[in-house]
């Protein structure tokens, strides 16, 4: 067994390590066109930070785990083939801002096709719309004129931040597809560290649905949370206390009850917008509606806290100083794809406000390339104003004490662990009054940071305290 992955992201690079890893006999060959991203897998940076990761690399590299751009070459010798590159929502044409951009899959089909010889298992690792197999098996009947192949789907369930942990222990390990054979070959290499039980088996549709399904629960969990937060805010309710009730009901639970100023990252967003063109290319749009809402409620929880920021520094925030502290979408990740920090920053800098930004793991070049593409307009333009405001008014910094300094207010934007272990007496006694400190992560202790004389605003939480009844 050879197994052959095209491409090395966020999916492929670490699940590929993983497997390497744990199958030192098989052979395991990343590649991607991207010379600068296999030179970091290369290198001893990574170009993805996750915690774990480096030690797993570097256990495979060099013994049976291999990264580079012989993508012809790599494909030929596999016997085992991943498709794992990027499938962003489509920008322009039918679709546009809902279906799944295709392009690089099918160019993936037909390379697999074209390098091919005897028999290929190809499997779906990239997230993909309900019966993108069949336009793959398409693809390799009518381009291969010497291969026999079977199609396998094989969602990931990774969370960014613990992709190495979800890659030792997961829930469940989800593999469809029609041959029971191609099944087996591919549940045995799994088998080698996962129990057996935890490896699913389905038909192909019902994989390719599953993995959008559940993103799509996920998500729907966030912002169900967040429309709950504005109820507190305007009630004096607390919606952490909220959410740790009703998390003790067991039909319901605790997991991803926590406010924040919405979900990010490259799958929530992209998969339901997936999920809401399915439904209505076939023809349900009761159903799309009902999880476009999802995205329309997380889109309207980064407009009212940059709104809340705004109104309450006296209904302006031109040329004052705004500390922003962390850009990534979530800790432990330096990805900052549909960040929610990207559009609260962008929605600041139109209001004239300065920033000045820090995040442990984002370098400076990827945040202004963020801000400058959110804003982009349809026609791939931005207009002078918000390039000036972008070359201008955004510094980046090396700590939180710098983003801090004689800053009028602070806002936390990513739960980084480091930002609750700060010296806070230090961060108020640089700050202007009064220092405002707008949490978006219910991060900080609220009490503690009040009696140091921060004026704070949280998530879900009034900012009136609530008085005793006479």
């Amino acid at each position: 067994m050879k197994i052959c992955c095209i491409g090395a992201g966020y999916v492929g690079g670490p699940t590929m390590a993983m497997i390497a890893k744990q199958c030192p006999e098989i052979p395991v060959h990343v590649v991607d066109l991207n010379q600068a991203r296999i030179d970091a897998w290369n290198s001893d940076q990574l170009p993805i930070y996750e915690p774990g990761l480096h030690e797993v690399v570097m256990e495979a590299r060099g013994r049976n785990l291999t990264f580079s751009t012989q993508v012809d070459a790599a494909i030929e010798e596999a016997d085992m083939v991943f498709i794992s590159v990027n499938t962003p929502t489509k920008t322009y044409g039918i679709g546009a801002g809902r279906a799944a951009n295709l392009e690089f899959v099918e160019k993936c089909a037909r390379q697999i096709a074209r390098c091919s010889s005897g028999h290929k298992i190809v499997v779906e690792k990239s997230t993909l719309p309900v019966r993108t197999a069949q336009a793959v098996k398409r693809i390799l009947s009518s381009e291969a004129t010497n291969l026999t192949f079977d199609v396998l789907s094989n969602p990931e369930f990774l969370a960014e931040g613990t992709a190495v942990e979800d890659l030792l222990d997961p829930d469940r390990v989800l593999i469809g597809g029609e041959s029971q054979q191609a099944i087996d070959a591919l549940c045995d290499v799994y088998a080698k560290w996962i129990p057996r039980e935890r490896i699913l088996t389905t038909n192909l549709w019902s994989s390719e649905l599953s993995k959008l399904t559940a993103n799509a629960f996920l998500a729907q969990r966030v912002s169900s949370i967040n429309a709950i937060s504005a109820l507190c805010e305007a009630t004096g309710a607390d919606v952490d206390e909220v959410a740790r009730a009703i998390g003790t009901d067991s039909r319901i639970g605790p997991k991803f009850l926590k406010s924040s100023i919405g979900f990010g990252g490259s799958c929530f967003q992209k998969d339901i917008l997936n999920l809401v063109y399915l439904c209505e290319h076939f023809g349900l749009p009761e159903v799309a509606a009902y999880w476009e809402q999802v995205v329309i409620m997380n889109d309207h929880q980064k407009q009212r806290f940059s709104e809340r920021i705004v109104k309450t520094m006296f209904n302006t925030v031109s040329d004052k100083k705004i500390g922003i502290w962390g850009f990534a979408f979530k800790k432990d990740t330096n990805d900052t794809r549909e960040s929610a920090a990207i559009y609260i920053c962008r929605d600041l800098l139109r209001e004239r406000a300065r920033l000045t930004i820090y995040d442990p793991r984002v370098p400076v070049e990827q945040i202004r390339a963020e801000l400058t593409y959110a804003c982009t307009d349809s026609n791939g333009q931005i207009s002078d104003a918000d390039r000036h405001m972008i070359e201008n008014n955004i510094e980046v910094v090396d700590d939180c004490y710098a983003a801090a300094d004689q800053a009028h207010a602070i806002a936390v934007l990513t739960e980084w662990d480091e930002f609750k272990e700060l010296d806070f007496q230090r961060v108020h006694d640089t700050m202007l009054r009064p220092a405002f400190l707008f949490d978006g992560r219910n991060l900080l202790d609220r009490e503690s940071m009040e009696s140091i004389g921060f004026e704070v605003h949280a998530i879900g939480k009034s900012s009136q305290k609530p008085r005793a009844e006479d």
